[in-house]
């Protein structure tokens, strides 16, 4: 269970408003919607977060 109170959480840059939030805690990236800070979170180990943030640079993604 993570305890909301102990994560520092960083705001994405965002045009639509669609915004998700992430922290790190411990060895995992947590991420989580901004609109729903009391909804779910999401936890990935640093490989899952490196690959994706890999993806993401080299366009693997389709956003939109």
């Amino acid at each position: 269970m993570i305890n909301r109170r102990e994560v520092r959480w960083r705001k994405a840059d965002c045009a639509s408003g669609n915004c998700v939030e992430v922290a790190r805690l411990g060895d995992r990236y947590l991420v989580r919607d901004s609109k729903a800070p009391d909804g779910a979170v999401l936890s990935f180990s640093q490989a899952e977060w490196e690959a994706f943030v890999e993806g993401v640079k080299a366009g693997t993604f389709s956003f939109g």
